[in-house]
């Protein structure tokens, strides 16, 4: 069958108005039959809500779409296969938000338990992450908060398009914060002060995304050549579009970095975490205990603070969340720290050298068997500094 042909299908089965299908990703049997398809969908007469319905996916030779339920499963030479395009969300604040913490303003240097827990400050007389781009995926930022003021470039917006990546949630201005804050004089000072975020607003104003916005927020960080992705979100399935997109950014020689879950269970951890050469991250408490609500297991790469973490608001506010999200952004700093000493660091060492500097976790090997303990920004950067030399 032609393109056409596969065009009358997919004009029977979308569901434009999207009311009641599910959204799918149809993936195509490479390259070529995408690229054919995508010409013939954009040369075609078809009315503007069935085009609009679909969307294409490059990176992954795919579209997604929502297909009307109770139709027959669509078949094509050309069709390699199709999953469903599942919902996923950022990981949840493990603890109320705290409005008291919210609506604190301090004056002069206030830095965060967890980055001086990590030893960031004795870090920065090598390293502050400068020229360090990390690519955000999540709910957008703040770009009026004064601590991130000099510290956010160009992003995009995947919910509303043609919009910049504002945070309705306040989850993406949180992570964003620990990464990179930067108010000494009157704010928090974040783990690396001198990088520079990218938000990928892929997420909306109540922590949703589907995996397709996710595979174009890599898609968009490929492009634009971001050093690190970090990914403060997780779901328990393994969705196949997912997993290409972190392969393909990570054989761009990105370091992919998410969070494990915050269930506390003791030998799983959460998808897109639990993917090879995705280093994962678990949570601690200020007394280097691992967190009760982090999942633990030997799939954890390392570990870092993530319980009652002070960040970024919306509205030039602070808020106090827990969860191994807040851990993620401390791990995303200090790789930050690490590529600012040096650029070529592959994944295999990066991960390696977080391992080896890292400082052990009361009751860790006991319980989960990992491999990696409580990230120490000090000790990896004086490691770093000691080889270059």
């Amino acid at each position: 069958m032609s393109e056409s042909a596969l065009l009358r299908m997919l004009r029977e089965a979308v569901d434009a108005a999207a009311a009641s299908g599910k959204r799918h990703i149809i993936h195509f049997r490479g390259k070529s039959a995408f690229n054919r398809f995508v010409k013939a969908w954009q040369r075609t007469a078809e009315t503007l809500s069935v085009k609009a319905a679909i969307q294409p996916i490059p990176s992954i030779h795919a579209v997604s779409c929502s297909l009307k339920p109770g139709l027959p499963p669509l078949h094509h030479r050309n069709i390699r296969f199709i999953e469903e395009d599942v919902p996923i969300r950022v990981h949840s604040p493990y603890v109320r938000l705290t409005q008291q913490a919210a609506a604190l303003r301090q004056t002069g240097l206030n830095i965060p338990w967890g980055v001086r827990q990590i030893k960031a400050p004795e870090a920065w007389k090598t390293a502050r992450g400068s020229k360090v781009r990390i690519g955000v995926i999540d709910t957008g930022i703040d770009y009026s908060h004064p601590d991130l003021q000099g510290r956010i470039s160009r992003g995009v917006n995947l919910i509303h398009r043609g919009l910049p990546p504002y945070d309705d949630n306040g989850h993406g201005t949180h992570i964003s914060g620990t990464i990179a804050a930067s108010n000494p004089s009157s704010g928090i000072v974040g783990v690396a002060p001198q990088a520079i975020i990218h938000p990928v607003k892929a997420f909306d104003h109540n922590g949703s995304a589907y995996v397709s916005d996710i595979v174009l927020g890599i898609d968009w960080c490929i492009r634009n050549k971001v050093h690190i992705i970090n990914m403060s979100f997780g779901m328990k399935t393994c969705s196949k579009s997912l997993r290409l997109a972190v392969r393909n950014a990570i054989n761009q020689g990105i370091v992919v970095i998410a969070s494990s879950g915050n269930e506390g269970k003791l030998s799983a951890i959460d998808y897109p975490a639990r993917f090879p050469h995705v280093i994962a991250v678990g949570a601690t408490t200020t007394n280097k205990k691992v967190a009760p609500f982090s999942n633990l297991g030997g799939s954890i790469d390392i570990y870092a603070p993530g319980d009652k973490i002070k960040s970024t608001w919306l509205q030039h506010k602070y808020m106090e969340l827990s969860g191994t999200s807040m851990a993620t952004s401390h791990v995303s700093g200090v790789i930050a720290l690490m590529l600012s000493v040096r650029p070529d660091l592959s994944l295999s060492e990066i991960r390696t050298l977080l391992r080896k500097t890292s400082n052990p976790v009361y009751g860790l090997k006991a319980r989960s068997g990992s491999r990696g303990g409580e990230v120490d920004a000090a000790r990896v950067v004086r490691a770093l500094a000691t080889s270059r030399g």
